[in-house]
């Protein structure tokens, strides 16, 4: 897509209105994508790293507050050890090469999940890149890195009990908002629109409390060959949708 068409495009859907403020991402079909190629796993974790670029790039110019995006679960753990170590390389150099580009675009970078966990590689250069972009004031690009929703839960429920154990919090106190400000999101909007790649009908244990109002698109798309264009498809159906939660058409309307 050339610069006045994307451009075009940008306009038009500013111009509907309603965009929402917070997108997430399943980032999957990167291991299909190299296998119907005859190539290793790990060739297409790093083909994936140009649909990252682009789907970054064209959130911070349409505005969009915040984009989530699945990049290591705790499952994903389980994998072979060589696609493991491959991933975590990938990570890290990717945390080092994009950070001029995150500067110039004014995005700011955090991470979700256990991150303590993850391999010392890895965690220093996402220190760093974090620490260096925490003034800027653009898009917040939030990955999710040796992240699962239920251990985000489980892990909310420790940090109340232990609230709870020191006298700081009461049971009474425990609401929906307690438990979102004890998730790893804290402080984040939740996701209004919530995509997957590569056609699978499945959330794969990603932001389960945050997405209760989500809509969702799903893509045959495998990840790396997602661009700007799928992503404002996938905006476009959004916003030709009615967001009702919970309530009639004809309340929305009235």
């Amino acid at each position: 897509m050339d610069r006045e068409a994307d451009q075009t495009i940008q306009n038009q859907l500013r111009a509907k209105g309603n965009l929402p403020r917070h997108i997430a991402i399943i980032m999957d079909g990167n291991g299909r994508w190299a296998k119907e190629r005859g190539l290793d796993r790990s060739e297409g974790h790093r083909a994936g790293k140009e649909a990252v670029r682009g789907v970054v790039e064209a959130s911070g110019q349409l505005g969009i507050e915040v984009l989530t995006l699945y990049a290591f679960s705790v499952e994903n753990r389980n994998r072979p050890w060589g696609e493991v170590l491959a991933l975590m390389r990938i990570l890290r150099d990717a945390a080092r090469e994009e950070l001029p580009e995150l500067m110039e675009n004014n995005v700011r970078m955090i991470t979700v999940g256990r991150t303590d966990e993850l391999p010392k590689i890895s965690r220093e250069a996402l220190r760093y890149a974090i620490e260096r972009t925490a003034g800027n004031t653009g898009l917040i690009l939030n990955l999710a890195l040796n992240y699962g929703g239920r251990t985000e839960i489980v892990d909310a429920c420790r940090r109340m009990a232990s609230e709870i154990e020191r006298g700081e919090l009461t049971v009474e106190q425990i609401t929906e908002q307690c438990i979102s400000d004890h998730l790893y999101t804290a402080g984040l909007p939740d996701p209004d629109l919530f995509i997957r790649t590569s056609g699978e009908m499945r959330l794969s244990n990603f932001l389960l409390y945050q997405i209760a109002y989500s809509e969702i698109y799903v893509t045959d798309v495998l990840w790396p060959d997602f661009r700007r264009e799928h992503l404002y498809r996938a905006i476009e159906s959004y916003q030709g949708r009615e967001r009702r939660f919970g309530r009639t058409s004809e309340q929305i309307k009235g």
